[in-house]
């Protein structure tokens, strides 16, 4: 019960009907403002008290490096998404120079750097602009990019294409993985192409960390 200005105002009534056995509750709705208030209250100390972890990367691609930062929801929703790009795809999966077929895995990483550049474009300006975790996965998504696939791409994607297009009417006799180890730069492409998988798998794996919340 709340008293003001001489007059009673019961914000809860509370009452019980012996002869019927009826209990009743009435709620004054000047309390509904009041329970808004306290979940409104509620809500940002929980919020506030949810703090992510600080993740600590160590990305080898590239310049990239160390990295340390504590992600926001939105940051670990596009680390997930990166990662699973990554381990659907012969990126983050150990190739198989015997078995896979480098076109395939080219076709696959080009499609991965198409779908990571448009997740990194679609992030909202205001998280660029006020979120630091933001900023530095932006960073390092960018740098992932064009410090590491990119490099590989440009030296020998085209190369080998062309090469295995004009090679191409071989292929009635062989098999793709036995034309391809006849381009005369196989054993350079291959292991070019083996540590910048061991990279994007150890890439991955780093991902991860932002999508557990694993400091280590």
């Amino acid at each position: 019960m709340q008293k003001s200005s001489g007059n009673t105002y019961e914000l809860i009534n509370i009452g019980i009907d012996l002869d019927t056995c009826i209990f009743s509750v009435d709620v004054s709705l000047w309390i509904l403002p009041i329970f808004a208030v306290i979940g409104l209250i509620m809500w940002l100390v929980s919020c506030r008290l949810k703090r992510y972890k600080l993740v600590k990367l160590n990305i080898p691609l590239g310049k990239i490096g160390k990295a340390e930062f504590a992600p926001n929801d939105r940051d670990i929703q596009i680390a997930h998404r990166i990662w699973t790009e990554l381990v659907t795809r012969k990126a983050a999966i150990p190739i198989d120079p015997d078995n896979d077929v480098i076109i395939e895995v080219y076709d696959s990483w080009y499609n991965l750097f198409t779908k990571v550049r448009e997740l990194i474009a679609d992030i909202p300006s205001d998280l660029l602009r006020n979120e630091a975790s933001t900023k530095e996965l932006v960073r390092i998504s960018t740098a992932t990019l064009n410090e590491g696939l990119r490099p590989h791409l440009t030296k020998w994607q085209a190369r080998f294409r062309n090469w295995y297009s004009t090679e191409s009417e071989k292929l009635k006799n062989l098999t793709p993985q036995e034309l391809q180890k006849q381009y005369p730069e196989f054993s350079e492409l291959v292991s070019d192409l083996s540590v910048l998988n061991s990279q994007l798998i150890q890439y991955a794996v780093e991902l991860k960390k932002i999508v557990d919340g694993n400091s280590k």
